[in-house]
């Protein structure tokens, strides 16, 4: 970090804070899913210039739904070299402590939030790998709810949020369980869905 001269950040006062805690003092570029299709090409222009720049998530890795896919293709395509250094990510430890089957899984980060959902979901009901997804607290109840209906009530799910932190849950049942624990006791954070894929033949 302290050797780059642009810093795209998804929110700048977060990233803010940890560039304080190291004494790191760069230019700091919002960038984001509103703002990525408008920035990128000037940013692409300024890396060909020759700054080099760095782009980092609030939580997670960038790229795994978070900004980063688009502006890793623009500069693969200008034949600019990208380096990723690893870093956290929730779907693999939640998977990990999940209990279902891990040798085989569908990643699906968020559902849509509108169109399109019905149709995911009726794709998900058919799957038979185990099922990764991302949820809001806002959202989280109609998540449950729709994925009881299309999935199956007793369909084996685990939910897992804040996962590494200080309130780290991890709350194991059916889809039916987890939607009624959820209802009684509100959940925060971020949060990561494990659902056990179709076994029927």
């Amino acid at each position: 970090m302290k050797e780059t001269e642009i810093i795209l950040a998804e929110d700048t006062r977060r990233t803010q804070i940890l560039l304080k805690k190291y004494d790191i003092h760069k230019t700091l570029t919002s960038y984001h899913k509103y703002n990525e299709h408008k920035i990128t090409d000037r940013i692409v222009e300024q890396i060909q210039s020759g700054k080099m720049v760095a782009l980092v998530a609030d939580a997670g890795t960038p790229g795994i739904s978070d900004p980063g896919y688009f502006i890793v293709n623009k500069c693969l395509e200008k034949d600019i070299p990208v380096e990723c250094l690893p870093g956290p990510t929730a779907l693999i430890p939640a998977l990990a402590s999940s209990g279902i089957p891990s040798n085989r899984f569908a990643f699906e980060g968020f559902l849509p939030a509108k169109k399109g959902r019905k149709k995911r979901l009726q794709e998900l009901a058919c799957e038979k790998r185990t099922i990764i997804l991302y949820e809001s607290p806002h959202r989280i109840i109609k998540t449950l709810k729709d994925l009881s209906l299309s999935l199956g009530p007793e369909r084996n799910a685990v939910l897992a949020r804040e996962l590494t932190k200080i309130h780290e849950e991890i709350i194991r049942g059916t889809i039916e369980d987890i939607v009624n624990k959820v209802e009684s006791n509100p959940v925060k954070g971020e949060i990561v869905i494990i659902i056990q894929g179709n076994t029927s033949k």
